[in-house]
Formats: structure tokens, C-alpha cells, sequence
């Protein structure tokens, strides 16, 4: 009998051992607009990107990644860290619905589910974050939040994020690298703090959030000359950040949504005028709703309009929308507005938009590190993310 104990307390030991071998420290890297296309196209688009290429050579990576509704910035990085799209956890945009003052969602009590920076405190683990998006809490560490009063591009002035930060921290990464407090906190000096926190501090989990890559898609359009530009510098930061990884940290790259060029706004209100069109549609972006059987009809009329969105793909992402009778998706580089009076059509705002239907294109995920073998992962949903970042963390 204490052979048999002995034998069974040897192995739970070793599968003790084996456990916390497998556990690694993680570090996750968000590159926000990264459209699986500058992946998967790479060789076309002639993109120079050898760190990004290492990681899908030597790492697990998923062809592709459908996102949820609304395909942002903000609920994005939420769904990532609670595993459940916006409508449950709350974080339905980037900015409070008017009638909540229509200001930013910073904080992270605003989130109405669990959230691994909660789950990680509890279990005793160190957690950073650096400009990751509803982060403005105590229950971060080592914590430079998304938070600004100014925007430069992709920039947030530095003299906010530091307002919010975890206290010191800012002057202790200043001491490392003297150019960190310069006007504009952007993916250069994000990637510092990030240097700085795996030499120094090294969490458990740390969360970068890179913007550039989005404002310049934004102002260019995506796969531009500008925003592939942008692109090949991010992947030199990241190159920065591999070169000094401490042993034990699996590095997840991932984004936020995919990107679509736009070249005209169709304002569907303006065409119902002119077509006199007694119906009831609601252009909401880059999908429209009718709520009758006369709105289905026209709209399935018009080219700007493009696939009507079958129901089961309704109920799985925007269930609300289910108390209209038909939506439909813009087509191809069209954007719909809420224009009522004047042009049918008109230039947008911004030449690239996101926003767009889930699966109207794709996210990026590849994990990679010690025990990570190189393999495919199919297709992914971004409610995926947090069981695998727990998977990693040995949760």
C-alpha cells in the first residue's frame, strides 16, 4: 500500500513538473488593422516583413480570424480578453452612447464580464499593459493605459497616458531610454516601454497595442504603398522586441479587424427620395436593415447594396437585428450614410473604413514560443483568444 502511495504521489509530482514547464509567460502584440490579406498576400503586395514571416514560419498559425459585431478598436481588444463578443461584455464601440455623455469607455470597470486582467490578479500573476484599449484601473500592474486628449495619427500625447499610469513608471522607462516622454506616444515609443518592461519587470502577461498601421490605412486606404510602408516598420519594432524576449515568453500576434478600401458613401435615403420609395431602411455603415417586405425589394435592387445576410448569420452575430426583415452588406468599397437631403453619392471621410460584417474580412492570430509547435490553425474566432491566452498562462 505505501509503494502504490508512493508510486501515485511520484506522479502527480511529475505531472506537477510537467504542468509548470508547459506554463509560460506571455507576451500579446496587437497590431490594429492588420488584415490577414498583408499576411496571406505578402509575396504579392512585396512586403518586407522577415519578423512577422518568423513567427507564421515557427509558430501556430490561424488562416484567418472572424471578428464580431462591431469590427472596432475597442470591443475587439474586449472580446479578446473575455472571450465573449461585445454584446455581452458591454463595450459596444469605441466611445459611450450619447445619452451615456458619449466619452470613451477607459475604464475597465465598464466591463460587464470577467476579464483576464481580473482572472490573472487573483491567480497571482503580474500583469503590463501598454495603450491596450479600456485599461484605465488598478488592476494592472505595470499599466500605460489608452488614454488621451489628443491624437496625432496613431499618436496619443504622452502628458495623458502618463496621467493614468501606473505611478514611476513612466520616469523608470525614461531613465532606459531617454526619448520615451517625447509629444506623442506612438508604436516607436510604445515598442521602448515594451523593451523596457521584459528587461526590467518581466509579467506574466503583457499586453502591447501598436496603432499606427490603422491610422495610416485609415488615411491611405489599406494595401496602399503608405499603410504597406507603416506595416514594414511595425515589423521592425516587433524584430526589436524578438531580439531581447527573455527565455519563457510565448509572443501571440494578433489584431483587431480587418481593413476595406471605400471609395464612395451611398446615402440609401437620398435614393428612396428619388425612386419614391415608401420603406423603412436603415443604413448603418456598411450593412442597411429594411424592416418590410417593399425596403427587402429595393434594396436587393441597388448595386451599392451588396450579399443579403442570411438569418442564421444575423442570430449568430447581431441577434438584435433579427426584428428586421432583411440585411444586406454594402458592396465592394461602398460605405452606407445617413444623408437624407443633396448628393446621392458622396467622397468618404477616410479612403479605408472597418466597421464592415464579421466575415467580410479577416483578423490575425499566430501564437508562438517554447512548446508551440509550428502547425496551421484553421480558421479562428476572436472569442477564441482568451482560452488561448489562459491555455498558454497555465490558467
Amino acid at each position: 500500500m505505501r509503494t502504490l502511495v508512493f508510486l501515485l504521489s511520484a506522479l502527480f509530482a511529475a505531472q506537477g513538473a510537467s504542468a509548470q514547464q508547459q506554463r509560460s509567460r506571455l507576451l500579446v502584440i496587437s497590431v490594429d488593422g492588420l488584415d490577414w490579406r498583408y499576411l496571406a498576400e505578402a509575396d504579392r503586395l512585396g512586403l518586407k516583413i522577415p519578423s512577422i514571416r518568423r513567427l507564421m514560419k515557427e509558430g501556430r498559425t490561424a488562416s484567418g480570424v472572424i471578428g464580431e459585431v462591431p469590427t472596432v478598436t475597442w470591443p475587439s481588444h474586449t472580446t479578446m480578453l473575455t472571450g465573449v463578443p461585445p454584446r455581452e461584455h458591454g463595450i459596444m464601440g469605441n466611445r459611450r452612447p450619447k445619452e451615456e455623455g458619449g466619452e470613451y469607455y477607459w475604464e475597465t470597470a465598464l466591463i460587464k464580464t470577467p476579464v483576464l486582467w481580473s482572472e490573472l490578479r487573483k491567480a497571482g500573476l503580474k500583469t503590463a499593459a501598454i495603450t491596450w484599449p479600456v485599461t484605465v484601473t488598478e488592476e494592472i500592474d505595470y499599466n500605460l493605459p489608452e488614454f488621451f486628449r489628443r491624437r496625432n495619427g496613431g499618436g496619443m500625447d504622452t502628458h495623458s497616458v502618463v496621467e493614468k499610469a501606473t505611478p514611476g513608471l513612466a520616469e523608470r522607462i525614461t531613465r532606459m531610454f531617454p526619448s520615451f516622454p517625447q509629444e506623442w506616444m506612438n508604436d516607436r515609443t510604445r515598442t521602448l516601454a515594451c523593451r523596457y518592461m521584459l528587461r526590467e519587470l518581466q509579467p506574466d502577461f503583457l499586453a502591447l497595442h501598436l496603432v499606427d498601421l490603422d491610422a495610416e490605412a485609415h488615411d491611405n486606404g489599406p494595401f496602399s504603398k503608405q499603410a504597406n510602408a507603416v506595416l514594414e516598420y511595425t515589423d521592425e519594432l516587433i524584430g526589436s522586441i524578438l531580439a531581447e524576449l527573455p527565455e519563457q515568453y510565448a509572443v501571440a500576434l494578433v489584431s483587431d479587424h480587418g481593413f476595406e478600401r471605400v471609395d464612395k458613401v451611398v446615402h440609401l435615403r437620398v435614393l428612396m427620395k428619388r425612386d419614391r420609395v415608401d420603406a423603412e431602411i436603415y443604413p448603418m455603415g456598411g450593412i442597411a436593415a429594411a424592416a418590410d417586405e417593399r425596403g427587402e425589394a429595393w434594396l436587393s435592387r441597388q448595386p451599392a447594396a451588396g450579399r443579403k445576410i442570411p438569418q442564421e448569420e444575423v442570430k449568430r452575430f447581431a441577434p438584435e437585428l433579427l426584428k428586421y426583415r432583411a440585411v444586406f452588406e454594402s458592396a465592394p468599397h461602398v460605405w452606407f450614410g445617413g444623408g437624407s437631403e443633396g448628393d446621392a453619392e458622396t467622397k468618404p471621410r477616410e479612403p479605408g473604413t472597418h466597421g464592415h460584417w464579421p466575415t467580410r474580412y479577416r483578423a490575425v492570430f499566430i501564437l508562438w514560443g517554447p512548446g508551440i509547435p509550428a502547425a496551421g490553425a484553421g480558421e479562428m474566432r476572436m472569442t477564441d483568444f482568451a482560452q488561448e491566452f489562459r491555455r498558454v498562462l497555465g490558467l
